[in-house]
């Protein structure tokens, strides 16, 4: 659960430190007062989108920190092992975010650093935030086929995953087909170009890197003159007549009648002498062989520059090197292999095509199959909890169905049904459809619910999966929005059981969820000079009471709404206490 959360500079908010506890928590205030920017600052926590604009004005930036207590076991902490990412004690996580007012943003678990993407998937394990605007998810009939996957994830994942497997392959083949007969008439085209570039290269025989030692020898062929010269002169210079060496062999000659008498004194200048004039002469050695190979061949020079203008030539028309030239090579002569023997390789990738269908097609109907056994199961549990929410003779089914499309539109047939759309997510079309009353037809929630029975509908959903996904903290944003009366009151008791086993926290209005709380917080704004500052309190008794009455009341407390706020939180307690 969340145990702790900081905000500082977030908004309106200057510093906010709010410490939580288990069961359901509200929050209450009046509009504009900063409810909804706690619900952003845990949205920062658990990866959503940061602004410039979330920061407080005249700060450098807005600093949000929570401190979550997750049990041993949690799908959380092999997430965080597979990131890398140590535990800060016992089943402790500490999540820290920083938006700057330059738009920057940055995120640390457990002190670590990391990037928005690992932040998302370790807190798409901690808090599910559900706010107003997923309602409309309820009314997108595209976005059912997500929910029925996701609660019968066990069931459907597998039969999912392998059948994208073969839709994968079904969409690489028909593609490859598809380019293979549009482009055969430019290919056929190309032919005579791509064979004579294949055999203009092949006819080159170029070896990887034999320009640099073509360039390398030409250099030597070209100034073989002034090789010879140099060397020659700088052969003569030590080992000639009057040479370096003969000057230096007499003096190490006049340096050895000095040792016989100082040798302690001479003997090391003498060695020194002597290891110079030995190293000089082998250096003469190895000058005089050098100019021995000295190669004079105008013939050799002309083969190498013409072989250096055939590669510069190649060089211009397929690359800038021999490597990119004998690619272009392998990649066109590829391709003239397939022009070649395309009505082959377009039947060969046909009948290859023909299996996947085959393949694919029993795939499709494996993934309906799976779709169609939750439905009616996701069904009736979402009747269940509706009953529980006051709508207990509303008929809620989930329809699994395909759609035909028309001959030569792309469609597959499954069995003896006429073609159908394939898609990644398969053939299914998946719809929630609803009759709020006896004796009326099922139909779209789109064209029936209203905003007080989305919102309950929204709630049954959460709550059973709640008890699937393992997520210990869930958040309402104003999820009572259009109900009012028992409907609220449904909607109070089943965020109150609910939080017997997830953290559950909700924005409100309504009293009657209010009251049914464990732990109730008032947001509320003080101005002081010129600046706005956001306070949260956490409600004793008495301040429950006030607040409840206010909540009922308006503006005005009166004794008679005090007396009823308090009226309903003993019942709220006495609920609680027998569910």
């Amino acid at each position: 659960m969340l145990t702790e959360l900081s905000i500082r500079n977030l908004a309106v908010i200057e510093y906010v430190h709010i410490g939580f506890k288990s069961g359901f928590h509200v929050l209450t205030g009046e509009t504009g007062a900063g409810k909804s920017i706690i619900i952003d600052a845990l949205s920062l926590i658990v990866g959503g989108r940061g602004s410039s604009e979330l920061v407080r004005y005249g700060s450098e930036k807005a600093e949000i920190e929570a401190v979550f207590e997750i049990g041993e076991g949690h799908p959380v902490w092999a997430t965080l092992a597979q990131l890398g990412i140590e535990a800060a004690g016992e089943e402790q996580l500490l999540i820290r975010r920083e938006v700057t007012a330059s738009g920057k943003s940055s995120s640390r678990i457990n002190g670590q650093l990391v990037n928005l993407t690992m932040l998302r998937e370790v807190g798409g394990w901690l808090v599910n935030i559900h706010g107003q605007h997923e309602h409309q998810s309820l009314l997108k009939s595209d976005e059912h086929i997500h929910w029925l996957d996701a609660y019968g994830d066990k069931e459907v994942g597998p039969n999912l995953a392998a059948y994208r497997e073969s839709y994968d392959r079904y969409t690489k083949l028909r593609k490859e087909l598809k380019a293979l007969r549009e482009t055969s008439k430019q290919s056929l085209q190309m032919i005579d170009l791509y064979r004579f570039q294949v055999d203009e290269i092949a006819a080159a025989a170029l070896k990887e890197g034999e320009d640099v030692t073509l360039t390398e020898e030409k250099s030597k062929l070209a100034n073989a003159e002034k090789l010879y010269s140099s060397v020659a002169g700088s052969y003569d210079t030590l080992y000639g007549a009057s040479s370096g060496l003969e000057a230096i062999g007499k003096a190490i000659t006049r340096i050895q009648d000095v040792a016989a008498i100082d040798s302690a004194g001479i003997a090391p200048l003498l060695e020194q002498m002597q290891s110079a004039f030995y190293q000089l002469e082998d250096a003469a050695y190895q000058l005089r062989d050098y100019r021995d190979d000295i190669e004079f061949n105008p013939e050799r020079l002309d083969e190498i520059e013409l072989r250096l203008d055939l590669i510069a030539s190649l060089r211009r028309k397929y690359g800038d090197t021999i490597a990119e030239i004998l690619a272009y090579s392998e990649k066109i002569s590829g391709e003239l292999a397939t022009i070649e023997n395309k009505d082959e390789i377009i039947q060969k990738l046909q009948e290859k095509l023909d299996r996947e269908i085959v393949q694919l097609t029993k795939a499709a109907r494996k993934l309906s199959g799976s779709r169609k056994k939750i439905a009616d199961r996701l069904a009736g549990e979402i009747e269940t909890e509706l009953r529980d929410l006051h709508m207990e003779r509303t008929q809620f089914r989930v329809q699994v169905s395909h759609t035909p499309v028309p001959e030569g539109s792309g469609g597959l047939e499954i069995g003896d049904e006429p073609p159908v759309k394939f898609t990644r997510d398969g053939v299914d079309l998946v719809e929630f459809l609803m009759a709020p009353n006896p004796g009326e037809p099922l139909r779209g929630l789109s064209k029936i619910a209203s905003g007080g029975e989305l919102s309950r509908i929204m709630l049954a959903m959460k709550s059973i999966f709640a008890r699937l996904d393992q997520i210990p903290v869930l958040v309402f944003d104003e999820v009572d929005t259009g109900v009012s009366g028992r409907a609220a009151q449904a909607i109070a008791e089943k965020l109150s059981l609910l939080s017997r086993s997830c953290q559950v926290f909700s924005i409100t209005h309504l009293p009657q969820v209010a009251c049914m709380a464990d732990v109730h917080f008032y947001i509320h704004k003080e101005v002081q000079g010129e600046r706005t500052f956001t306070r949260v309190t956490d409600l004793d008794r008495r301040g429950r009471i006030e607040e409840l009455a206010r909540m009922l009341g308006g503006v005005e407390v009166t004794e008679t709404t005090l007396h009823h706020a308090q009226e309903m939180l003993a019942l709220a307690d006495e609920k609680k206490s027998r569910n």
